[in-house]
């Protein structure tokens, strides 16, 4: 079968370029295309070139092709892409504005910032769903205070979102235990954010959700490729604490998001000054204003500064929301 599958690829895809080859015992297809990150959104035609092709041979039931910059494994250890993600097109969901929360690396606060900031929209008259994208590490949950317990649904197929804090929100975290590793490859991944952004019943046609706002995972691989390949987002927030080390891969998401088209809507500081609870000392322990400046120098807005905070940290560990100013001020400039 993988000398007809090369061979019904030859015009389409160089072989070297195929990768994680994998046919099943059902019939099913799949495989990975290494391409250069900068042209991925141009190679969608050709994927589907490929699919084609290979779906066109005798036995083959399905294929999934799947476009990747990364080095893809000797054998992908996935049957298959049970939602068909690489087979669908681009999605059209019942949403006025997406809005990505992301960064260049973990550890910067960046679901924190998603949560308060989606509340802080909702608070202020906006309908407003949240999306947990962040596969390996949901914190969602947590944050938003609900627990763990699996999703209902709508005739067997949508997915109806919890409700939290006047806002939707759906996440990784209510699929599986809260002990149990995430232990998937790129195609799973992407299949999974794309299952939650179309059968997650986030709004209908007749009553449109305003924003969707989306927790991404850090980093720049395959879940923000297929958020910038499957839906229309509407920009991207980098959020940032401010020294050097962590400005350095902010700089990279920002370059990530300009290279798929994703419009950068802002930069946040967050982390950028310790408060004494005790005596009111401020202490910049992660540096002052990098973050600011780096906003200047790339031309993006800076959209606030957010302290390194003992109470933000309680309400965050509690599944409160915050009730600090900046996150009102940064939903206000969005809307």
């Amino acid at each position: 079968m993988n000398t007809h599958i090369y061979t019904a690829l030859e015009g389409i895809v160089p072989a070297d370029k195929i990768k994680g080859l994998s046919v099943e015992a059902d019939g099913s297809v799949l495989f990975s295309i290494m391409v250069d990150p900068a042209q991925g959104t141009q190679m969608e035609e050709m994927r589907q070139q490929a699919e084609n092709a290979v779906l066109a041979i005798d036995g083959v039931t399905a294929v999934t092709a799947i476009l990747t910059a990364e080095k893809a494994p000797e054998k992908i250890i996935e049957s298959s892409d049970p939602h068909g993600m690489g087979k669908n097109p681009r999605l059209k969901l019942p949403i006025k504005k997406i809005i990505a929360v992301a960064s260049g690396k973990g550890g910067v606060g960046k679901s924190t910032v998603a949560v308060n900031l989606a509340a802080a929209l909702a608070s202020n008259g906006q309908s407003v769903g949240l999306l947990d994208a962040d596969i390996y590490g949901p914190s969602v949950p947590k944050l938003t205070g609900l627990p763990y317990q699996k999703p209902d649904f709508k005739n067997g197929k949508k997915i109806i979102p919890f409700e939290a804090h006047g806002m939707k929100v759906m996440s990784m975290g209510f699929m599986v235990e809260p002990d149990k590793a995430m232990i998937w490859r790129g195609p799973m991944v992407q299949s999974a954010i794309y299952q939650m952004l179309r059968d997650v019943e986030w709004a209908t046609e007749d009553n449109p959700l305003d924003i969707l706002v989306i927790d991404m995972p850090p980093g720049t691989g395959d879940a923000q490729l297929t958020l910038a390949q499957k839906v229309d987002v509407d920009g991207a927030i980098i959020v940032s604490t401010p020294q050097d080390i962590a400005l350095i891969d902010a700089v990279k998401a920002i370059e990530m998001f300009r290279t798929t088209n994703v419009p950068i809507l802002g930069l946040i500081e967050n982390m950028n000054t310790h408060i004494c609870t005790n005596c009111g000392h401020e202490e910049p322990i992660f540096g002052h204003g990098g973050v600011k400046d780096a906003a200047e120098k790339q031309g993006i807005n800076f959209l606030g500064e957010i302290p390194l905070s003992l109470t933000l940290r309680q309400d965050s560990d509690q599944g409160k929301i915050s009730d600090l100013d900046v996150f009102d001020k940064i939903a206000k400039s969005l809307l």
